[in-house]
């Protein structure tokens, strides 16, 4: 089976088509609502990566991609509430403690949604959030700075520092509940549809069942690392959705380069060692996110003063291009972009 072929590639360009896309200028100014998750729990998208025995569909990394650029390009909002989702489901994949018989089975065939609260790790060893034992469970303290889709899932996947440095992940119920509080919804350049917070810990209760993961914090590091050196699918799919809004005439050639750079970023993806060629990985992630700046501002440009309309496409594709710049940004991959944007601006 081609992906295109792929039962889950046709209900994305399905999803796209009939509800996300029609409806992406009126949900970046309103919000994500929860129509669209409640289609996008239906559509069996959740469980792309699952287990098939817990319901999922474990699709091939293709597949995964194509979805993701699909829906990315669709609506951008919404794809980045739901691509919160599959790390969690991951997690439970590999995980041996009692939590995963609970949560897998619902979260892959896509009764809950679930979010993230963990980047923050990256930013060691300056420790946002920490976590104490306790009889029979944690205690969590600290800020999550970023919160996506409060409001919209339905549990969260919640990592801090223990004492003895480990990196420690737990499912909590995602609801304001004592010791756990969110700020106000935060106006953003581009996708406050999403729905981000900040998350105040103030010694939230964590029942040790509901632990997930916990290894030493040097080894999360080290297997997280690999996940900021590759190209996020998502900029392939605002570039060929901005080049959908120009010209052939101009859009050809663009199209080409798009091919191009992501049959590269795809091959150092699937290179069976992680860790090697960084700095080849980090250079194509540039070189994409340069060329998805260049087809949202030739959008932009085709679309002429209407395109300042916050009802044009050809704007809320360049806001988020700008959004999926700094995403997932570390110090390494934010001092790759900028050397490289710096030697090719010569």
């Amino acid at each position: 089976m081609t992906v295109t072929a792929h039962p889950l590639v046709s209900r994305a360009r399905e999803l796209a088509d009939d509800l996300l896309s029609p409806a992406a200028e009126r949900v970046d100014q309103e919000g994500v609502p929860a129509t669209h998750i409640e289609a996008i729990k239906r559509s069996g998208l959740l469980g792309v990566s699952a287990p098939a025995v817990y319901g999922g569909s474990a699709a091939p990394v293709a597949v995964v991609r194509e979805t993701a650029e699909i829906l990315a390009g669709a609506c951008c909002s919404t794809w980045f509430v739901q691509t919160q989702h599959h790390t969690p489901v991951l997690t439970l994949a590999g995980s041996e403690l009692p939590v995963r018989e609970r949560l897998l089975g619902p979260l892959a065939r896509g009764e809950l949604l679930s979010g993230v609260a963990y980047a923050h790790l990256r930013s060691y060893p300056r420790v946002p959030v920490r976590v104490r034992r306790e009889a029979g469970g944690r205690r969590f303290h600290g800020t999550v700075p970023w919160y996506t889709g409060w409001g919209l899932n339905d549990v969260l996947l919640l990592a801090g520092v223990t004492e003895d440095d480990e990196a420690l992940f737990a499912f909590v119920e995602a609801r304001e509940q004592p010791g756990l509080r969110p700020s106000e919804p935060m106006r953003l350049a581009a996708l406050t549809a999403s729905r981000t917070v900040s998350l105040d810990l103030d010694g939230l209760r964590v029942p040790e069942e509901a632990v997930a993961l916990r290894l030493p914090f040097g080894d999360w590091a080290a297997a997280d690392h690999p996940k900021t050196l590759n190209t996020n699918p998502a900029v392939f799919g605002i570039t060929e959705a901005a080049l959908g809004l120009v010209e052939e005439e101009y859009a050809g050639v663009l199209r080409v380069r798009l091919g191009e750079v992501r049959r590269r970023a795809y091959a150092l993806a699937d290179h069976p060692v992680p860790h090697e060629r960084a700095q080849e990985r980090l250079a194509v992630r540039a070189e994409a996110f340069t060329l998805m700046r260049t087809a949202t501002t030739t959008a932009v440009v085709t679309g002429g003063g209407r395109a300042m309309s916050l009802d044009s496409r050809a704007q809320r594709l360049a806001r988020e291009g700008l959004f999926l710049l700094v995403q997932g940004q570390t110090r390494a991959s934010r001092t790759a972009h900028l050397q490289w944007l710096a030697e090719h601006s010569r």
